[in-house]
């Protein structure tokens, strides 16, 4: 299954990428994309019980929308980066990474608030089971998009 998984996320990341005029319509392409793809997923894996769904699904497009915004300026940090990379100095360096550390701070904050929201509408283990999966599938994707990333001074 996790092969599948990762498969699907190359996949989905890649695929609408040559159609975007700029990194804003690029990045909604992506989340579109991806957005529809993870829910499959999340369904697959989820297996809820019907009387869970319901519930479920709710905090789940509430947790979608608001990790969406963190991914998006993630993104946009990445493209900073990679724009700015020839000329990186100290004033640059140090920007990019207070803004990615807040950035990684907000997701876990964005965890905590929502594994109580999670675990309220379906149970801890689903909750734990949810953040399990989700935690997998994004961390694939800062992997595999840090694998393409060169360091500082390395070109």
């Amino acid at each position: 299954m996790k092969k599948f998984i990762l498969f699907f996320l190359i996949t989905i990341s890649c695929g609408q990428l040559c159609f975007a005029q700029d990194i804003n319509d690029e990045i909604t392409l992506i989340q579109a994309e991806f957005g529809m793809g993870k829910k499959q997923v999340v369904e697959a894996i989820m297996d809820l019980p019907e009387s869970l769904t319901s519930g479920f699904w709710m905090v789940y497009q509430q947790y979608e929308g608001e990790r969406r915004l963190l991914s998006r300026e993630r993104i946009l940090l990445i493209n900073e980066y990679l724009n700015k990379y020839d000329e990186i100095d100290n004033e640059t360096a140090d920007h990019l990474s207070k803004s990615l550390l807040k950035n990684s701070t907000s997701r876990a904050k964005l965890h905590q608030k929502y594994y109580k929201r999670f675990k309220k509408a379906t149970t801890p283990r689903y909750a734990a089971k949810f953040f399990q999966l989700d935690t997998y599938i994004h961390s694939t994707i800062r992997n595999l998009t840090l694998q393409e990333l060169p360091f500082i001074d390395e070109i």
